[in-house]
């Protein structure tokens, strides 16, 4: 259940910073996916307590006419994004290490 609900972790320089400064992560979540639902998984998967969360959902864009290969066109999919504050002393390590 939790695996259907964050697909992965969205990792880029601004979320870097915004774990860093905020204490908030970013995952693309399951488009159908409530907030009440994403801060479960979250709780229930890294052991942590959740403050906030954000959502965006972000509109397929249209596959473009110019490069066009085959008679297909289409839109790619929607996506769906949960930003997530946690509490002030709980951590979320996406990579993780074993030594």
């Amino acid at each position: 259940m939790i695996r259907s609900i964050l697909i992965k972790p969205v990792i880029t320089e601004k979320m870097t910073l915004l774990q860093e400064q905020k204490n908030q992560y970013s995952f693309e979540v399951d488009i159908k996916a409530t907030k009440v639902d994403i801060k479960n998984a979250v709780q229930t998967k890294f052991n942590v307590k959740v403050d906030s969360i954000r959502t965006v959902v972000s509109k397929g864009k249209r596959k473009s006419q110019f490069t066009k290969r085959g008679r297909y066109e289409g839109f790619r999919p929607n996506r769906k994004r949960a930003i997530v504050t946690l509490a002030k002393d709980n951590k979320i390590d996406l990579f993780e290490t074993s030594a």
